[in-house]
């Protein structure tokens, strides 16, 4: 297989038709690494399985010798990329993200060859802070129709919902970026199709050969729907413990399986297999990957023993019981503090049985308990969540 064909595998879509072939014959005329480039925005503490998609392309990029380029966009990350948004996203502080950006380029390591020959760590702040002459320069690049012909500010426009001006500089910032750094690839996802090409234009301002742009399908959620997102709760970490990531893969609905094998390139035993089998395959692949076949094993285990056999786990958390003398535990006080949920969550939890001592539902109106009654007790709430008892001031 052809080097353009190998790599456009699981692509969505390869933006000029036949760009990337090219690009990759000039590049080995000219004895050169092409330069493949990608930015995240660090708007959230770590990276989920959803970014993965696009750095594991990153990595076969790596792999045929050229040289990416990632960009932790400390900068644009203060305007919000509003791809995919029907409202302004939230304004994070500078501590916010620059911790985060950290925790980016780290996490980012699980998956891409960490070979100065092969990447490059910039931050887009190195050049967006910029003298005001230039970033008027570089406003006049695109027309203000041009930019609301974006999907999401053409539905918020017909909603009259607000847009900021500075929103609609982020996709100019982003396209300057390739400038920046000479991009001859850009990699992202198929929300990401209009900042893309808008690059290219930005590049053909400023007298640069034109980028190649690349996206790859977005990754559904464990809710099998949504794109994989932290704020709808419904994404797996690449630093999550094992036991959380193989939990949470087994929660994936039958029909978004085929769609995880494929965009994450794990193992797939075929449709032969039972759907059961098939996720079990899924969830230690995944695990695997970030934590070793060892960790996969030992995390299916562990599932087996608590969804399974029911058992509680050996390791469990002691938390301190500490009620004034003669007086009895409010349960959902205790629950709240013990697993760091709201009261309201906690008394729901009783309401629907979610709630068990020592493996037995609580009753659904015993909101308070003698101590004598729940020292030495495992509390459990949900499926993976454990604390035991302990009475005193201090967990023993």
């Amino acid at each position: 297989m052809a080097p353009a064909d190998d790599l456009l595998r699981n692509a969505h879509q390869s933006l000029p038709e036949g760009g990337l072939a090219k690009k990759l014959e000039v590049a080995a005329k000219e004895g050169r690494q092409l330069r493949v480039k990608l930015g995240l925005d660090p708007t959230a503490p770590d990276i989920h399985l959803g970014h993965t998609v696009v750095l594991q392309k990153l990595r076969e990029f790596q792999d045929l010798g050229h040289r990416v380029v990632l960009i932790v966009g400390d900068y644009t990350a203060r305007v919000g990329d509003p791809s995919g948004r029907s409202s302004t996203r939230p304004v994070l502080s500078g501590e916010q993200i620059d911790a985060n950006a950290e925790t980016y380029r780290r996490q980012a390591f699980t998956v891409l060859r960490d070979d100065p020959e092969l990447l490059e760590v910039r931050r887009n702040g190195e050049w967006l802070d910029m003298p005001a002459a230039d970033l008027f320069a570089l406003a006049r690049v695109a027309t203000v129709a041009q930019i609301l012909e974006r999907d999401d500010f053409a539905k918020r426009f017909a909603a009259r919902q607000p847009i900021s001006v500075l929103e609609t500089l982020y996709p100019l910032l982003q396209g300057y970026d390739s400038v920046a750094i000479a991009s001859d690839v850009e990699l992202g996802g198929t929300d990401q199709t209009f900042n893309l090409l808008l690059g290219r234009d930005v590049q053909r301002a400023y007298g640069q050969p034109e980028q190649v742009i690349l996206t790859m399908p977005i990754l559904p959620g464990i809710d099998g729907t949504e794109k994989m997102s932290k704020s709808l709760g419904n994404h797996v970490g690449v630093t999550e413990p094992a036991d959380e990531q193989f939990g949470k893969t087994m929660r994936l609905p039958d029909d978004a399986m085929d769609a995880w094998f494929s965009l994450l390139s794990l193992p797939d035993p075929g449709t032969d297999a039972s759907p059961r089998d098939r996720k079990r395959a899924l969830a230690r692949g995944v695990v695997a990957r970030f934590h070793g076949d060892d960790a996969a094993r030992a995390a299916e285990q562990r599932f087996d023993a608590l969804f399974v056999s029911h058992a509680v786990p050996d390791d469990v958390e002691s938390f301190p019981l500490s009620p004034a003398p003669g007086e009895a535990v409010h349960l959902p006080a205790l629950i709240a503090e013990a697993f760091g949920r709201s009261r309201s969550d906690a008394r729901r939890l009783l309401e629907q049985g979610g709630v068990k001592l020592d493996g037995e539902v609580v009753a659904s109106d015993a909101y308070d308990l003698p101590a004598s009654e729940l020292d030495g007790r495992v509390l459990q709430v949900g499926k993976r969540h454990f604390r035991r008892l302990v009475a005193g001031p201090s967990a023993a």
